[in-house]
């Protein structure tokens, strides 16, 4: 009965906020049962890489929140995902909250509606609009209630940018720009594009964490390599780690921090410096030595607390002056 009143109210309170003038920049739609279902989430983290949607990601995710009521976040698009997840899983709803500004971010509605959900993933789209629109907001602080519960969470592409404790913000990026790129990056780790953040979430088993998706099919590892020199030379990390994954791939990490990679892409690096970049400064190309990378195809597992896969290949990774060499037979850096 609890329940139920709280999702009452809720939705009394969204369609309040609707009706006052310039109020609402929100969108909300909900597919399935409008009624609260009473269920027990589990916790657990879907990491996905980007690209096509993984049926098994979102399976896993829906069936770590026991049939409860799912909520996609995004700050732009539509409800695509509610007839997708909706088909996929047996859940109780499905619901796509678009909050596009900060002002929404700052609705009561909006974190309400948040703070019911038993899944939350985070669509694609541009980090930058995430960490301009909700941090420091009751949005960032629902999140994170929800992650404390114990809750599932997800997120692919910019919705994984987002999930580790440092980010690429993409703060400086402009509508029309392309991709950041190894090329702009590793000749000069602070070029004017390379904006890092931290903080946003609080996910366990993610903290001292950078993450980046789409990584081997657009050759993000130098810019990764010149994420974590950053974060070690600005004194965010002595020792930072990133999680990489490939696109159409998935890396689902239970609560106790052992992940199993799943996909039809090329899975996922985890990547450790084992030693401070030797020249990370303004202008300079990046030198930096003996970074460590497991990869781990799909089938493969890896656990976040020691550090250790099962089924995955290790090699380390060293850039002098910007060009970057491997340990891998024929040099492969991938």
């Amino acid at each position: 009965m609890r329940t139920t009143i709280t999702r009452l109210l809720v939705c009394l309170l969204m369609a309040a906020c609707a009706a006052t003038a310039g109020a609402a920049s929100y969108t909300y739609k909900r597919l399935g049962n409008p009624q609260e279902a009473h269920t027990r989430p589990s916790s657990g983290t879907a990491m996905m890489g980007g690209g096509a949607d993984l049926d098994e990601a979102f399976r896993w995710l829906c069936e770590k929140g026991d049939g409860g009521d799912v909520l996609v976040l995004r700050a732009t698009g539509d409800d695509a995902y509610n007839p997708y997840i909706k088909s996929l899983c047996k859940t109780n709803s499905v619901a796509t909250l678009v909050i596009p500004d900060r002002a929404a971010a700052l609705d009561p509605a909006v974190a309400a509606t948040i703070q019911e959900a038993a899944v939350l993933f985070i669509a694609g789209g541009d980090q930058a609009n995430y960490v301009r629109g909700w941090q420091g907001t009751p949005v960032a602080a629902a999140i994170n209630a929800h992650i404390a519960a114990g809750k599932p969470v997800g997120g692919t592409s910019a919705g994984l940018a987002v999930l580790g404790e440092f980010a690429y913000g993409a703060l400086n990026d402009k509508p029309d720009d392309k991709d950041l790129a190894s090329t702009e990056v590793l000749p000069d780790p602070y070029f004017y594009r390379v904006t890092l953040v931290r903080r946003l979430l609080r996910i366990p088993h993610l903290e001292n964490l950078l993450t980046d998706s789409h990584f081997a099919q657009r050759d993000r590892m130098g810019r990764t390599l010149g994420f974590l020199a950053r974060l070690m030379q600005d004194g965010w990390s002595a020792a930072p780690r990133e999680v990489a994954i490939d696109a159409r791939s998935a890396v689902l990490v239970q609560g106790n921090g052992r992940a199993t990679v799943v996909g039809k892409g090329k899975g996922a690096y985890f990547l450790k410096p084992t030693r401070s970049p030797e020249l990370c400064r303004p202008g300079a190309p990046l030198t930096f030595h003996e970074v460590s990378v497991q990869h781990v195809p799909a089938g493969g597992q890896f656990d976040l607390v020691s550090w250790k896969s099962t089924g995955g290949v290790d090699y380390s990774l060293s850039v002098d002056k910007g060009r970057i060499t491997s340990t891998q037979a024929g040099g492969a850096v991938y």
